[in-house]
């Protein structure tokens, strides 16, 4: 695996985790604070970014990962702001992107060990 792909793998296990931290506080919490909100957003634009650069250096997406949906999601989230519905955010942070963990696992583990042998 590439390092570069690698490091945005990790970036991802890393902004999965904050998402974590997000769905912890729970719904009500979430719809009720506009910090939280704009904490998601920023999390799901870094995610599609990442995701367009990982679909860019080739690395396929495993089942249950749709590297153009979260592109697709981050182009929105940056250009349609004034539109964003915040139900279906919490959706995508609640239900979506746990999944991610689970299904990138094996990357994650392929990636820490291309940056293990680069050092």
């Amino acid at each position: 695996m590439e390092v570069k792909a690698a490091k945005e793998l990790l970036h991802i296990l890393a902004w999965l985790d904050r998402v974590d931290e997000i769905v912890r506080r729970g719904k009500e919490a979430y719809l009720g604070d506009d910090l939280l909100q704009e904490a998601g957003d920023s999390l799901m634009m870094k995610l599609g970014e990442a995701a367009n650069r990982l679909a860019r250096l080739d690395v396929l997406a495993p089942d249950g990962v749709e590297w153009a949906l979260a592109v697709a999601n981050r182009n929105f989230i940056i250009h349609q702001y004034d539109e964003i519905n915040r139900k279906l955010t919490w959706l995508t942070l609640s239900r979506d992107l746990p999944t991610w963990r689970v299904s990138l696992q094996g990357l994650f583990d392929e990636a820490e060990a291309a940056l293990d042998e680069a050092e």
